[in-house]
């Protein structure tokens, strides 16, 4: 299938993550899409983890989701998953299509993602267009566990600019 561009998820902190162990858990977070897995590094003895990790997906398809799944590192046993969220990937598409067909100028709010019952957004976002990419800040609710939130940036490189970079990342 061909690439539609890169996907960089940089991987801001964790807040208020669960304790999974006796006394402290031990995070870090996979991010997958389709068959692709990229991971952020482990932060020992911390609920309030800051990873500032920056992951890279080649974007193939727009039905796949982007799916952020926090786990706690074990070391004699199975990593205990802490809790997950999921991305829609389409309305970063629908963005890039229209920015293909507009100049438009740096710092410009392309969309507005509201939260609800489709994502897992704390509160609105917006996707920005700036150098030629888009770029979103969001803070996501962890889903199947009582509390915890990441806060990440999502920005999606069009193939045109990503051509010559993509195959520097893999």
């Amino acid at each position: 299938m061909e690439m539609l561009g890169l996907l960089k998820i940089r991987v801001h902190k964790g807040i208020n993550l669960p304790l999974k162990d006796t006394f402290h858990s031990d995070p870090y977070v996979v991010v997958s899409m389709g068959e692709q897995r990229v991971k952020t590094r482990c932060k020992k003895n911390n609920c309030n983890p800051v990873w500032d990790d920056e992951l890279t997906l080649a974007l193939k398809h727009p039905d796949v989701p982007i799916v952020l799944t926090v786990y706690d590192k074990d070391t004699f046993s199975r990593d205990d998953k802490i809790g997950e969220a999921e991305i829609d990937i389409k309305p970063y598409l629908e963005a890039l299509e229209m920015s293909y067909h507009q100049d438009l100028p740096d710092g410009v709010k392309v969309d507005k993602v509201q939260p609800g019952r489709d994502n897992c957004l704390t509160k609105e976002s917006f996707i920005i267009w700036e150098n030629g990419k888009m770029i979103q800040d969001m803070t996501l609710m962890l889903q199947n566990v009582q509390c915890g939130e990441v806060k990440l940036q999502i920005e999606v490189i069009p193939k045109m600019l990503s051509e010559d970079t993509f195959f520097n990342v893999i």
